[in-house]
């Protein structure tokens, strides 16, 4: 696999890494996903699906907290994945984020995965 680092952006509260994996971009936030800081993974995400990743891969295991806002993130790069033919592929979500995702029923909206392995693996999203 082509493994490249494509860039990364951060505040205080929220550090975002992105780099390559063959045909899919590995999407990393670490930190707190919230109104303050969700631009900061709006941006590289929507900078991906410009530049023709059509895949985008979302690793949440360092992801501490996310709010309403961070879903509609998530979400809105969802949309516009999938409306240029690829998807979003959620992998390694800790239990406080997850919650999220159960409690509004986005986890049934994204592909979701343990193990960033098996999202690499799964083409389908």
């Amino acid at each position: 696999m082509d493994r490249g680092t494509v860039g990364s952006a951060q505040s205080g509260r929220l550090l975002v890494e992105v780099r390559e994996e063959g045909p899919s971009a590995v999407v990393t936030p670490a930190g707190e996903l919230d109104h303050h800081t969700a631009d900061l993974l709006r941006e590289p995400m929507e900078d991906c699906l410009a530049r023709g990743f059509k895949r985008l891969v979302i690793d949440c295991s360092r992801l501490e907290f996310c709010d309403s806002t961070g879903l509609n993130v998530l979400l809105g790069a969802r949309l516009k994945a999938e409306a240029g033919g690829g998807g979003v592929a959620l992998v390694g979500m800790q239990p406080v984020v997850a919650r999220v995702f159960e409690i509004t029923g986005a986890d049934a909206v994204f592909a979701v995965h343990d193990t960033l392995e098996a999202a690499l693996a799964d083409d389908s999203a």
